[in-house]
């Protein structure tokens, strides 16, 4: 898409700091990091989110994933990693471009990824479950 910002970043048409580049993807260093490191996986091939990406890419993604959490725990020293992806508004997405978060978390840092423990009753989860696998055999 010739608006989007992150397909103009993964084409390398905007600077970025690119850790990792391959026919595939683009990683950078996010420049609104939530901690130090923080990089984003870019495909290069537009998807507007994870329900529109093709799963061979998802899967290519999370192999990019595992490599480069491995480098950046050796390059960085951190303590955790956040592994963080957002679909739609309501989840967070900002920028409607597929991208994956590799955030290294540093003990007694302030970044929060967290939510409120629901408690749902074994009735709610049973009903829950029935209609995920229902969807499923459709």
């Amino acid at each position: 898409m010739r608006d989007c910002i992150f397909c103009k970043i993964a084409a390398g048409e905007i600077g970025s700091q690119t850790i990792y580049e391959d026919d595939a993807f683009r990683a950078i260093l996010d420049i609104g990091p939530a901690s130090r490191g923080h990089v984003l996986i870019l495909p290069k091939e537009h998807a507007e989110d994870f329900f529109a990406l093709p799963e061979e890419t998802a899967a290519a993604a999370m192999k990019l994933a595992s490599k480069l959490a491995k480098a950046m725990r050796a390059a960085l020293h951190f303590d955790g990693l956040n592994v963080l992806q957002n679909n739609g508004e309501a989840a967070g997405q900002t920028v409607k471009h597929y991208h994956l978060h590799l955030i290294p978390r540093y003990e007694g840092d302030a970044v929060t990824v967290a939510w409120p423990q629901g408690s749902p009753s074994a009735e709610e989860l049973k009903q829950t479950a029935t209609l995920i696998k229902g969807a499923l055999e459709e």
